[in-house]
């Protein structure tokens, strides 16, 4: 697979990463042992990103990811995230980005994970409570102590973004983009572009519903937060299925798959952005690393751009949007 760069400090990863997510929660139900099948499945197809978060789980992802890892830690970019606390049993806590927390929050996904460096650390969320040349400058002190390699932010808005570089470089910026998510095309990608910072596409399959899978909202899976989803539920699923319509047209034409075409979009806009996939099987995993060889032609492309425009998508991407920084 071919390599990109993220940031201009020297981190180069796969073009497509893997968002491990949902190995652990709100996608239904876990199945271990398939997780760490297809998280070995990634290192064999090429895969250098791996994409966690304290919060997963909480606290199990990244034990599994550490696990999938040992012994093998110098074919991994590893990345995981801190800012939005959570208790043991789950419990949301309000998002963090104070100086103590930043540093304890590394240190305890260093040890989940096993490892004595993290190669990407972001901040999860923007701590409105707490300047963000605090929060970047903790950051800051991981790297100078040969903890963490490079730093990255997620959703976070142009302006956050200019402060938090003016602290320490950024690698990369970490934000939903797929064809029925492109608002960060009117002012963020141009920001991280002009600094010089790398975009992580996270949910570039539309959290699946660009692959087609869901015919209705019955076959969203118990236990799985996508049925509270407000682009998943009632009208909204109506009106969202048209756009799948139309992609999964033009990649029959293709002679590949809807979430292919999907991706295939994304690794298009610029060879700055690593979309980062979540699966926690196998067959999908497989499907979506495919992706990577899918060139669209710029009729191709256009045609998405008319099947998919900015704003399509009816509903917002979360239930709650307050927290996003824009």
């Amino acid at each position: 697979m071919e390599t990109r760069k993220l940031g201009s400090g020297g981190l180069e990863v796969a073009a497509l990463g893997l968002g491990c997510m949902g190995m652990s929660e709100f996608y239904g139900a876990a199945d271990e042992d398939e997780a760490l099948a297809t998280l070995d499945r990634a290192l064999e197809l090429g895969v250098t990103l791996l994409d966690t978060a304290d919060m997963y789980g909480p606290f199990t992802n990244e034990r599994l990811v550490g696990r999938a890892i040992a012994g093998r830690r110098e074919r991994v970019a590893l990345a995981t995230k801190f800012g939005n606390v959570r208790g043991v049993d789950g419990e949301r806590l309000g998002v963090r980005g104070d100086r103590a927390y930043v540093h304890a929050a590394c240190d305890a996904s260093l040890e989940r994970l096993g490892v004595d460096h993290i190669d990407l650390y972001y901040q999860h969320r923007v701590d409105f409570e707490v300047p963000i040349e605090e929060t970047v400058g903790a950051m800051a002190e991981l790297v100078e102590a040969g903890k963490v390699r490079h730093l990255g932010l997620s959703e976070a808005g142009p302006e956050t973004i200019r402060r938090a570089h003016a602290v320490h470089p950024i690698a990369a910026l970490q934000t939903e983009y797929s064809l029925w998510t492109r608002d960060v095309e009117d002012t963020v990608l141009p920001t991280v572009r002009e600094l010089g910072i790398g975009f992580v596409a996270y949910s570039p399959l539309g959290r699946g519903f660009l692959t087609g899978r869901f015919a209705s909202p019955a076959d969203i899976p118990e236990g799985d937060f996508r049925a509270h989803n407000p682009r998943f539920q009632g009208e909204n699923f109506e009106r969202n299925k048209a756009i799948v319509r139309r992609v999964g047209e033009l990649a029959e034409r293709k002679g590949a798959t809807p979430g292919q075409l999907a991706l295939a979009w994304v690794l298009a806009q610029g060879d700055d952005i690593v979309p980062i996939p979540g699966t926690k099987r196998r067959a999908y995993l497989e499907e979506n690393v495919a992706a990577a060889e899918v060139e669209l032609t710029a009729d191709e492309l256009a045609a998405l751009d008319a099947a998919a425009p900015a704003g399509a998508a009816a509903g917002d991407r979360y239930p709650d949007m307050s927290p996003i920084d824009s």
